[in-house]
């Protein structure tokens, strides 16, 4: 469990999202067993709480961008 925390830290966003698709096609699919659907569920819930921090993560970086080049522009003129 450990080695797939650090593997998703260093996992990109788009990354994760591909795997997300891979994981509703196999879904999707008519021969998916009970025990590998629960897993794959566990999985995607745990890739869609680690996109949602990541674009959390986005969304703060970018306020605080905006918020900067308000000020400069209020300072500066």
């Amino acid at each position: 469990m450990e080695g797939e925390r650090e593997e998703k830290k260093s996992m990109r966003y788009s990354e994760a999202m591909a795997r997300l698709q891979e994981i509703l096609d196999r879904i999707d699919s008519s021969d998916v067993d009970i025990d590998e659907l629960a897993e794959r569920v566990k999985e995607a819930s745990e890739l869609i709480r680690f996109c949602k921090s990541l674009l959390t993560t986005a969304e703060k970086s970018v306020a605080e961008a905006l918020q900067g080049l308000e000020e400069d522009e209020t300072a500066g003129g």
